[in-house]
């Protein structure tokens, strides 16, 4: 008997350890669509906006939304799990916060892109602004998306009635974000300012750079220890330039006095 309940009790540490891994490739690849999203949308309205364009768009935010979903239900279930042991729950916050800091990031990209693009319309070329970007967009978004070329579904012309519909499309799709963001904030309390950073990542906050500006603040802070051996020289140098100008001075007067009497 004690053999079995080893088991189940192994059996469960087992699935706990590995939702953490789980979630985390989740979280990781929400991060990186989101990035691309981010990315193409900062195109709109420009010189390369165009049907491909928009298209890329609406594959890179559908896929965010799926993964948005998935991650949602993953994290929710074990965070109100009571039983979740501590350490791992603190692991499960910070993926959480960094789940609803992407989904807010994808909700404001959205947002723009709706706003941006009912101002220039795809089918009127001519009032894109030339920002000098050549492209690079389909490249980022194939690799995001895991597909190996975008640009073989491309259509060359706008088909009628297109622009309505994914405005449409995207408003839903917008409300939705919002909808669930909510929902997460009703069903999970993670207060973000509580969650504190942990990984490898934070465990030297010091890169090369910083290494090298807190040498060279050591060096600075060494220096007023040295600074008493030089420190009898300075005073001497300046007690001479003081008595030169007095000397100065003092042979000014005295010639004044001279050419006064004297005169």
């Amino acid at each position: 008997m004690p053999l079995v309940n080893n088991k189940v009790g192994d059996d469960c540490t087992v699935g706990t350890d590995k939702a953490l891994p789980d979630g985390k490739t989740l979280v990781d690849s929400l991060i990186k669509v989101v990035a691309c999203y981010r990315h193409l949308a900062s195109c709109v309205g420009g010189c390369t906006d165009s049907l491909q364009l928009r298209d890329e768009l609406r594959q890179t935010r559908e896929k965010a939304q799926k993964l948005a979903v998935a991650i949602c239900h993953h994290l929710t279930s074990h965070l109100r799990n009571k039983s979740l042991p501590e350490e791992q729950r603190k692991e499960m916050e910070l993926l959480w916060v960094a789940f609803s800091s992407s989904l807010e990031l994808l909700h404001v990209d959205m947002c723009k892109v709706f706003n941006v693009g009912d101002i220039f319309s795809l089918a009127n070329p001519n009032t894109m602004v030339q920002t000098g970007i050549q492209g690079g967009g389909s490249e980022v978004a194939a690799r995001a998306l895991s597909l190996p070329d975008l640009n073989q579904v491309q259509s060359p012309t706008l088909p009628a009635g297109l622009e309505s519909q994914e405005r449409s499309t995207m408003e839903k799709e917008i409300s939705q974000i919002d909808h669930m963001i909510d929902d997460m904030e009703m069903k999970v309390n993670v207060l973000r300012w509580m969650v504190e950073p942990r990984g490898p990542q934070y465990a030297d906050p010091l890169s090369s750079t910083d290494s090298t500006s807190l040498a060279l603040l050591s060096v600075d802070e060494e220096q007023p220890e040295h600074q008493p051996e030089h420190q009898p020289l300075c005073q001497r140098s300046q007690i001479f330039v003081l008595l030169l100008l007095f000397a100065v001075v003092l042979v000014i007067a005295t010639l004044s006095v001279c050419v006064v009497f004297f005169s």
